[in-house]
């Protein structure tokens, strides 16, 4: 059974940081792995996206603020989110593709159950 565990949302004041973590189980290999959020109202947007040989892709929003990284052996991807504002505020969704390239969220694979993260003071 194949199962994307998010963990690590939570309150923070503007400007602090948290850290995401999504380890997946009962999956052997994931070319890309990715965060998504959703704030009320608004669709799903991509966050950060990171292929299995660290090629990384960011939304314009979080570029300088937020760092993806993973660990293959692990199977665990991790969202280093700096200088917090309350836009940010949103459910994280950690997702993955197990081979290709996806352009739409549509195109992954499989999807946690979200972690909320609420920047406010």
């Amino acid at each position: 059974q194949v199962q994307l565990v998010e963990s690590g949302g939570g309150l923070v004041q503007p400007g602090g940081s948290l850290s995401l973590s999504c380890a997946a189980s009962g999956i052997r290999s994931i070319n890309l792995m990715g965060w998504y959020r959703q704030a009320p109202g608004k669709e799903r947007e991509l966050v950060a996206r990171i292929t299995n040989v660290g090629t990384t892709n960011y939304a314009d929003s979080v570029k300088g603020r937020f760092t993806i990284s993973r660990d293959n052996a692990k199977n665990t991807v991790y969202l280093q989110m700096n200088s917090l504002k309350p836009e940010d505020t949103a459910v994280y969704y950690c997702a993955a593709v197990l081979a290709g390239n996806p352009r739409v969220s549509s195109e992954y694979d499989y999807w946690g159950q979200g972690t909320q993260v609420t920047v406010s003071s």
